[in-house]
């Protein structure tokens, strides 16, 4: 069996991108390990932190994850302003980004991981912190020597698709369709699509756990809210696959693979 790590960048991430994959995995006996850059908060001090690393902790266990490990990183936002660091830790956007990939590569080599499951070059949707996952999550599995990353993204035709019908539930989009052409990677880049529907009540329990953000009212809230409202029959349909472009693979041809040990052609 597999050691496979996921490198999300705050807690609740993981359950959108990659849940899936994960609980699939471990269903099949390999091994999945979670690590997350940050502990999720803006706040300097003020306990919700070690809140949301618990809630992400509830989580993994919902998914089947073996192992959660936090970087030792503060969020850095999602906006204009990049604010102070907190007293004992560093914003991810800050860190030096060769020191978070010898950290990761450290737990990368403890765990003998075959594959890294990581972010698109986009950061998906833009969000400083995931842009930099995926530049500390491909150098690290250089300096680990892992040789296979997986980018968790999604097609941006679907994404933008996806929007109008969202925006009539009222759920808020920030983006304009310029900036939505940008997003994620283009369909010709995705070189696995894997079917999770059987796993749509495991996510719907891990999304479910993180319910210090659920209670608040950012974008995040406001779809998971919706999420969680649909009978879990109906979300193994709607929620049925997750997408992802490996480094280093040549464009997609044909139907994505449906395997994340099956590498893309090179």
């Amino acid at each position: 069996m597999a050691t496979v790590v996921a490198f999300h960048a705050h807690p609740d991430d993981e359950t959108l991108l990659t849940g899936g994959t994960l609980a699939k995995l471990a269903a099949a006996g390999h091994r999945t390990v979670i690590v997350v850059a940050t502990d999720g908060h803006m706040a300097d001090l003020d306990g919700r932190a070690p809140l949301r690393l618990g809630e992400l902790e509830a989580s993994a266990a919902a998914l089947g994850v073996h192992r959660v490990v936090h970087l030792g990183y503060a969020d850095s936002g999602h906006g204009a302003v990049l604010y102070a660091d907190p007293p004992d830790r560093m914003r991810f956007a800050r860190a030096d980004p060769e020191d978070a990939a010898r950290r990761l590569a450290t737990i990368l080599r403890e765990e003998r991981a075959e594959i890294l499951l990581s972010y698109d070059r986009n950061g998906g949707y833009g969000h400083r912190d995931h842009v930099r996952v995926h530049e500390v999550g491909k150098r690290a599995a250089e300096l680990a020597g892992v040789a296979r990353v997986l980018d968790a993204t999604m097609p941006r035709e679907r994404y933008a698709r996806l929007v109008h019908p969202l925006r009539r539930l009222r759920v808020p989009f920030r983006y304009d369709p310029a900036v939505l052409a940008s997003l994620y990677s283009p369909r010709s880049a995705i070189t696995h699509r894997i079917d999770v529907g059987a796993h749509a009540a495991q996510r719907k329990s891990a999304l479910a756990a993180h319910r210090s953000i659920i209670e608040g009212s950012s974008r995040f809230a406001t779809i998971a809210k919706v999420l969680l409202r649909i009978p879990t029959p109906v979300l193994a349909r709607v929620m049925r696959w997750e997408w992802y472009a490996e480094e280093g693979a040549s464009s997609a041809s044909g139907a994505p693979l449906d395997d994340i040990f099956r590498p893309a052609p090179r």
